[in-house]
């Protein structure tokens, strides 16, 4: 299934649809930087936490299952809840980016935001059964 169609099926709206194609693309090439640009996403670790190269790994891995995850419908809400702690989990490097703003301008907020409403879809309601 094309992410297209995967974003097509969930039932959301254009916004949202929109919504998830950013929290994709973010974590998908997020994720291959981590491989791609080991060292250069170390930098970013804060360096009271050991092994940096070894977090950047780690982390990449699952911001690429994360990605994938949030294209398929029936793993979006589990793929998106898990975004959102990673981004969480990360929060010293955020941190760190944030006390170094000549190095890095991300701004954190609008990402957990951006992961939280593209990927939470309410539950459906029982409607009362008629007496």
């Amino acid at each position: 299934m094309a992410a297209s169609e995967a974003l097509a099926t969930y039932g959301a709206g254009t916004g949202q649809r929109i919504g998830l194609a950013i929290v994709f693309v973010w974590f998908f090439v997020g994720g291959i930087a981590h491989f791609a640009a080991t060292n250069l996403e170390a930098t970013i670790v804060p360096p009271y936490i050991p092994w940096p190269v070894a977090a950047v790994l780690v982390s990449g891995v699952f911001e690429l299952l994360g990605a994938v995850g949030i294209l398929i419908p029936g793993l979006r809400r589990a793929a998106g809840i898990g975004l959102f702690l990673l981004t969480l989990v990360v929060t010293p490097a955020h941190i760190y980016m944030l006390q170094q703003p000549e190095l890095f301008k991300v701004p954190l907020w609008a990402l957990l935001a951006l992961i939280a409403w593209s990927t939470w879809r309410p539950r459906a309601r029982k409607l009362p059964e008629a007496a």
